[in-house]
């Protein structure tokens, strides 16, 4: 979906003989050959998403003798238990800082921003871990460099202090899903008042119960997930572990230090060349941000030739730095498989559509416009269900997008239901053990709990190294969890008119779609929003089913289904991260409970940056509310069209879908459950190797709702680039690949809240700057 984070990630190697054999031995305890400098890249493997690479890795771009003169020994890691002490590095006795926090504000903010930015692009978002992590090293380095005397910024600075800043970096990323989907759908849906200004404390209100509902009920969980079941569920967290021994590498020694500034330099120099770029192109767009070359041929032609008509459906390329770093983190599978979607919706389905009457587009001009009267928009979302409707080719694509979303994200989720189980059985005999221990501190026992006690396996659970005093308090983040479901239930009534009832069903749904977002994004890297957030607004649909069909009926419905699911997906996103960055805590051998203050101040940082940036996004482009109301929008927001279509579906009595669209939608949603029992059950062992080679269907279906696919074509750009670059120059690309695209994509995010603030003071790119290059001269 497109609300999904995107990453990878592969086992971390060596370059000795013996390195391959070693990796093949301990591959399936979860043991990784790694030496202490060995830098940790969770985009340096051209690999499935959530797979471990046995393969020996490039390292960065550096002396292999001086680190083998550096280095006398090599070490084993167990990924499943905290890291080895090194003594090389002091003790540190005060990590939870102002600099650390201070610094992983800022930079979570930074992808805060970018995450609204590119979210309501296209609807992708991605993680702050490994970016607060690096850029986090290289501003705080420099700080104990430079003043060393000075207090706050000043003194030394070691890897658990690290882990601070990333966990801050973490919390201030912000639950970005919820403002690039389900909000701005309950506008689309004319369900709020005009402005999110005029609802700032109804955004404000839900972001808080979303933002600590998942970080109070998470806590617990930390124990279950990184240490009691990790090793038996092969819940290896790649990004969060990729952070760690990042970190780990970093601190270890010169070599690390000397790795980390060049991955800094280049974090900076994208950020800010990205940046730059993305405020300068808004005074020439046509000529440094999006190429129109085929307008380009139609205007040379005297405006006379067939070249426009590919023009009207968007394939041009678009030189966004954020997506063509997105596509260097995806990698080839899914921008090739986006492509293909695009070619498939939006260079044949759409075509043929129109060719044949089903769909029609809306002209930018009047028909006598001496030039531009060919000029066409296939994406209108206008007068849906009136008298005389003819869909769009985006309204009927959008039908099958939706639902080839669900049927994998739900697919992917089901076909894991051993897996699932064992983990819901083993917290309940977890718990029934905790019970059983309290019960026997007390003199008493209980049979029923005594007997599921008994089952519960503690020959693997590691033993967590954590001293009481360093642990998160139970009554703290009881007392928590209490009091924002109480909050939650008078927020819910007061502000949102829904029943307690349903209010307490919203949050339970949230800690059980987030136990299963949990889970399957430490095995597999991917973080199942689109389910928990459409499964949520399925069973609300169901829920709220008697209030009958009435206009104000169905209109409080959907009000309700996406406020649940805005809980349930923003919660299992907060919780997801947060239990992520446990576990890079856990390896670091960080104290829980200063992570969990960190991860706290992050988050109450990011309940009143969000709604904020929301509201200037949406106040200078109004286009992202009431997309129905403008011919041409610069934030396509797909997310926002998926959810309101789901909302819609599962709440009024009949909903336009054209016949040819549903059959279509049915029989595409069906294919790729196919696929993905295909490739569950048939390719495996041997044959999995071919998995490789299986289309993305989330992908595909991105590019369905997406209605452009200048889009894709950016992302497949940085796809090519990357491939090449390991090719070529695999060292190279280890040390400087993630950084690079992370630069690209935090440093356009920025540039677009500069562009927001541009807007809205007057003094954007389309009053002051040119629209040469431009079709119907706009862009």
């Amino acid at each position: 979906m497109a609300d999904e984070k995107i990453a990878r990630a592969g086992f971390v190697d060596v370059t000795s003989p013996d390195s391959k054999e070693i990796n093949e031995k301990t591959h399936e305890a979860g043991v990784a050959q790694v030496t202490s400098h060995e830098p940790y890249d969770a985009t340096s493997h051209n690999i499935n998403i959530g797979e471990f690479s046995a393969n020996p890795a490039p390292r960065g771009d550096h002396d292999q003798n001086s680190l083998k003169e550096e280095l006398l020994v090599e070490e084993v890691l167990d990924l499943y238990k905290p890291f080895p002490i090194n003594d090389q590095i002091a003790v540190e006795d005060h990590i939870l800082t102002i600099r650390a926090i201070v610094t992983g504000v800022i930079l979570g903010s930074l992808v805060n921003a970018s995450n609204l930015y590119l979210g309501l692009k296209t609807g992708f978002t991605f993680s702050s871990t490994l970016f607060g992590a690096i850029f986090g090293y290289g501003i705080i380095k420099s700080f104990a460099k430079w003043t060393p005397g000075v207090p706050i910024l000043g003194g030394s600075f070691g890897p658990q202090e690290n882990v601070i800043v990333q966990a801050a970096a973490t919390g201030a990323g912000g639950i970005a899903g919820l403002f690039v989907a389900g909000l701005p759908a309950m506008y689309k849906l004319d369900l709020l008042s005009d402005s999110p200004k005029q609802d700032i404390g109804r955004i404000f209100t839900i972001t808080i119960i979303c933002s600590f509902f998942g970080l109070f009920f998470v806590t617990p969980l930390r124990r279950f997930f990184v240490i009691q079941v990790a090793r038996e569920l092969k819940m290896m967290f790649p990004t969060p572990t990729a952070t760690a021994l990042t970190i780990r590498t970093m601190h270890a020694s010169a070599t690390g230090a000397k790795e980390a500034m060049s991955k800094l330099k280049a974090i900076g120099l994208a950020f800010s060349g990205a940046l730059i770029h993305r405020v300068v192109s808004y005074y020439a767009v046509g000529i440094l941000y999006d190429w129109h070359v085929f307008t380009w041929f139609f205007i040379w032609s005297g405006y006379k030739n067939w070249a426009l008509n590919i023009e009207n459906w968007g394939w041009f390329i678009e030189w966004t730095p954020a997506f063509i770093g997105s596509g260097m983190l995806i990698g080839l599978n899914s921008a090739i498989s986006m492509f293909a979607g695009s070619v498939l919706a939006w260079g044949i389905i759409g075509p043929l559509l129109v060719h044949y009457g089903t769909c029609v587009g809306k002209p930018y001009f009047p028909p006598d416009d001496p030039k531009w009267s060919g000029y066409m928009s296939f994406t209108s979302l206008s007068k849906i269900g009136a008298p005389g409707w003819v869909p769009s080719p985006r309204y009927w694509l959008l039908w099958p997008g939706v639902m080839i979303m669900v049927c994998v994200s739900l697919a992917e989720l089901f076909i894991q239901y051993k897996i699932i189980g064992f983990a819901f059985k083993s917290l309940f005999q977890s718990g029934c053990a905790s019970l059983q221990a309290a019960a026997q501190r007390r003199g008493k026992s209980y049979p029923l709990i005594e007997k599921h006690a008994a089952k519960h396996n503690n020959t693997d659970v590691v033993e967590d190294p954590t001293r009481p005093e360093d642990q998160v308090k139970n009554w703290m983040w009881m007392l928590g969890l209490l009091v924002t479901v109480v909050i939650a239930m008078i927020i819910c009534h007061f502000q949102w008119q829904m029943h307690p009832g349903l209010t307490i069903l919203a949050c339970l749904l949230g800690f059980f779609f987030s136990f299963l977002c949990v889970q399957i994004g430490a095995v597999t890297d991917q973080t199942p929003l689109t389910a928990a957030s459409k499964a949520s607004q399925l069973v609300f649909g169901g829920a709220t089913a008697g209030g009958g069909y009435s206009a104000s009926a169905i209109q409080h419905a959907q009000k309700l289904n996406l406020v649940a699911g805005g809980i349930a997906s923003g919660a299992a996103d907060v919780a997801t991260s947060l239990t992520g960055d446990f576990r890079t805590g856990f390896l670091m051998r960080t104290p829980p409970i200063k992570q969990w203050y960190a991860q706290a101040f992050g988050t109450f940082i990011s309940v009143w940056l969000a709604p904020g940036l929301f509201v200037l996004f949406t106040s200078a482009y109004p286009c992202i509310l009431h997309p129905d109301l403008y011919d041409h929008c610069a934030f396509l927001a797909p997310s926002v069209a998926a959810w309101a279509a789901v909302a819609q579906a599962v709440t009024q009595p009949k909903i336009p879908i054209p016949l040819s669209s549903g059959i279509f939608a049915v029989v595409m949603g069906a294919f790729a459950v196919c696929q993905v029992a295909f490739r569950h059950f048939y390719l495996v062992g041997p044959r999995e190797k071919y998995r490789a080679y299986l289309p993305n269907w989330g992908a595909i279906a991105l590019s369905f709702v997406i209605p452009l696919p200048v889009f894709t074509n950016a992302s497949l750009i940085g796809a090519v680039v990357a491939a090449l670059w390991v090719k070529y120059k695999p060292k190279n690309w280890e040390l400087y690949g993630y950084a690079v695209a992370a630069g690209l994509i935090a440093g356009e995010g920025m540039g677009g809240v500069i562009g927001a603030i541009l807007q809205l003071t007057g003094k954007s790119g389309d009053i002051y700057g040119t629209q040469a290059g431009c079709p119907g001269d706009s862009c």
